[in-house]
């Protein structure tokens, strides 16, 4: 019998990757999706694990919709994602209305998790990667689209967990990603970001020896693919290969995602990540040299063990003389099973969040003069809706979704989300850009259009 599916969509993008496959194949059996919890059969928390405040906002929106499951006729909740994978008894356990677990490893077993009727338990031996012509069901229609290109990662950095959750790097065969873009350009993609855990380390382990800059290159060749953007590129893993692929081929985004994390020598090993200021300096130029002006966009950890004030003020005055355009400040978290957790020297959080809120503020007097060389420029416009306000926004290819502003463009008239559009930069201010589209709505390429 066909169920009505209302998901809740936690976490990274891969996550977000992963609920499209899932609702996918729940559509390929029949069911639908809904978009109202009161208007659902199913109800599936989608979750993520990462850090223990996303834990607890995963924990919050599994009882959340565990209070809805008797009052709107929903029979059944199901939790999938990497709190499935980690800790599936515990939640059934403790929140004993949740009937099913999906875990990270066992996507293909999540039709089973909505379609029976009893309690169950869902797992895999291995990474789950999506299969050749897998059908996603696309969470937003605005034109953009993940593609994630390999799962797990082989780095040990003592903050992090998710090696423990999604396993060691595994990539997907570069045939499947260029057909699965041309399936997605099909659908009315016209940009795709390229998702990994580590994504400049793709294809390593591959037997055929082609690696991100080959990928980049065959999507370059699709037509109707207008933007490829490479998020979480690994500092130690970006060639000199790389940075010239990207700079060659007409639809790759002069924009590079590169989490740092810190910019402390002593720090970075302690991270098990090596480098140091003057390394990753050398390595900015170069990406500067070879791209022109990009747009980069970092993330760092402060309080992580250890880390003194004077570890701190080699980041900061890192962040100053390197100028980023955007950067995500995260306070360390303690996670449990992680070698840092363990570490002597753990900065109390008071001072953690001082340093989180001194970096940020710095940042956002560097990126307002950053975002200001824009203005007066024309740029190519993504239209990717309305906001609360009925004005239309988008994003230039300095814009990646989610982590970063927008561009507000005003009443843009009959523009279609999903389209392109050329737009006269007026304004900017510390996160987001103000545009005019030029001419009338018609100005939007006709070819672009989706039926």
């Amino acid at each position: 019998m066909p169920r009505k599916i209302y998901l809740s969509p936690l976490g990274c993008a891969k996550n977000q990757v992963d609920a499209e496959v899932m609702l996918g194949l729940a559509r390929s059996k029949g069911h639908s999706v809904v978009a109202d919890p009161e208007e659902a059969d199913v109800l599936v928390v989608n979750t993520c694990s990462f850090l223990q405040a996303a834990r607890e906002e995963s924990v919050d929106e599994i009882l959340r919709l565990a209070g809805l499951k008797g009052g709107n006729g929903a029979r059944r909740l199901v939790v999938t994602g990497c709190m499935a994978e980690q800790y599936s008894s515990e939640l059934r356990r403790e929140i004993p209305e949740i009937d099913a677990t999906v875990a990270s490893t066992a996507l293909e077993s999540f039709t089973d998790a909505v379609e029976t009727d009893g309690a169950c338990e869902f797992r895999g031996d291995k990474q789950y990667l999506p299969a050749a012509g897998i059908t996603r069901s696309l969470l937003a229609r605005d034109g953009s689209a993940y593609l994630k290109v390999s799962e797990g990662c082989d780095h040990d950095c003592a903050f992090c967990i998710i090696p423990q959750i999604r396993g060691p790097h595994r990539s997907r065969p570069q045939d499947e990603l260029v057909a699965e873009a041309r399936s997605l350009v099909n659908e009315g993609v016209v940009e795709l970001n390229l998702v990994a855990q580590d994504l400049s380390a793709y294809g390593h382990d591959s037997e055929d020896a082609r690696g991100l800059p080959e990928l980049l290159e065959s999507l370059g060749e699709i037509d109707g693919l207008q933007r490829v953007r490479c998020l979480y590129l690994y500092p130690n893993t970006v060639s000199e290969r790389l940075l010239d692929v990207m700079a060659s081929v007409a639809n790759v985004c002069p924009y590079v995602d590169m989490p740092l994390q810190h910019a402390d020598g002593g720090i970075l090993r302690s991270m098990r990540r090596g480098g140091n200021a003057d390394h990753l300096k050398r390595l900015i130029d170069r990406i500067r040299d070879r791209l022109g002006d990009p747009v980069l966009r970092t993330t760092f950890i402060v309080g992580f063990p250890g880390e003194t004030d004077k570890a701190f003020a080699v980041l900061r005055r890192f962040v100053e003389e390197v100028e980023f355009d955007r950067v995500g400040v995260f306070r360390y978290s303690r996670e449990p099973g992680s070698p840092a957790a363990d570490m002597p020297s753990q900065v109390p959080q008071d001072v953690a969040l001082g340093r989180h809120d001194q970096l940020i503020s710095l940042q956002e007097g560097i990126s307002a003069r950053r975002q200001a060389r824009f203005v007066g420029t024309r740029a190519r416009v993504l239209i990717c809706g309305t906001g609360e306000d009925g004005m239309w926004y988008g994003r230039t290819a300095g814009q990646a979704p989610e982590v970063d502003g927008v561009t507000h463009l005003g009443a843009a008239g009959a523009a279609l989300p999903g389209t392109m559009a050329e737009a006269r930069i007026t304004g900017a201010d510390v996160h987001d850009l103000y545009a005019q589209i030029e001419g009338s709505p018609a100005g939007i390429d006709p070819g672009l259009r989706r039926a």
